[in-house]
């Protein structure tokens, strides 16, 4: 059964008129609220963010699987290798 929460913290903040007016279309062209659009976009982003900043555990049996894969030498790589030899567009001058 899914965690039903009550709203009831508030954030407040400021923006330039042009700010709220372009989330006020893109909420209408969502078919969201402004408030709603607005959570949904920072929780999207939290969820973006967050994932390589939580904790995580390991059994004993796991950090000794992943200290052996950081302490293994590399793989080749050779297709990798080539594409990195290969002069950019930059280099190229291509348009």
């Amino acid at each position: 059964m899914p965690n039903i929460e009550t709203r009831n913290e508030k954030l407040d903040l400021r923006l330039t008129p042009s700010a709220k007016r372009a989330i006020q279309v893109a909420a209408i062209a969502a078919r969201r609220s402004v408030s709603e659009f607005v959570l949904e976009s920072a929780l999207a982003r939290a969820e973006e963010t967050l994932p390589d900043r939580r904790r995580f555990g390991l059994s004993a049996e796991q950090w000794e699987a992943f200290q052996a894969a950081l302490s293994a030498p590399p793989q080749a790589a050779p297709r990798l290798a080539r594409l990195l030899k290969k002069p950019s567009v930059f280099e190229r001058g291509d348009t």
